[in-house]
């Protein structure tokens, strides 16, 4: 499985977002240039964000975008999520109404394993974990 655009630019967003927890919001055209992603298309990203309580946006002339929560309190499940729905794997964990084959499918242990596997591990690392690995820092040390 690969992790979509939508879901590694959200994330990356994100993740710059909380590196200026404290200071004035980021502009869109800041965050878009600096990662490389179309203004247009982080828009509609960062609005899904806002949407699920993760962003705030502020107007004006020194407006932009900040977290809306602290750093340690937003999983990367949660990001991912907003962005791209429910991580599970194939359509019949969601529903089994959905394949036919659901309650007799050989692979679809396997496949609710390897959705809980994601989910465990994308809900155990934060916003802050990232920011904190990134600088090579032990924990605590973000500072909220």
């Amino acid at each position: 499985m690969k992790l979509s655009t939508r879901a590694r630019y959200g994330i990356r967003a994100m993740v710059m977002i909380a590196t200026n927890r404290g200071q004035s919001p980021i502009d869109l055209n800041v965050i878009a240039k600096e990662q490389g992603i179309s203004k247009k298309y982080l828009h509609a990203l960062l609005v899904q964000l806002k949407r699920a309580g993760m962003l705030e946006s502020i107007r004006g002339k020194s407006g932009g975008y900040r977290l809306a929560k602290k750093p340690d309190e937003i999983t990367l499940l949660e990001v991912y999520e907003a962005l791209e729905g429910n991580i599970d794997l194939v359509d019949c964990l969601i529903d089994e109404a959905r394949c036919a084959r659901a309650r007799n499918c050989l692979a679809r242990n396997i496949w609710q394993r390897l959705s809980n596997a994601m989910r465990k591990e994308l809900s155990s690392v934060t916003l802050a974990d990232v920011v904190c690995n990134f600088y090579g820092a032990t924990d605590g040390c973000y500072e909220i």
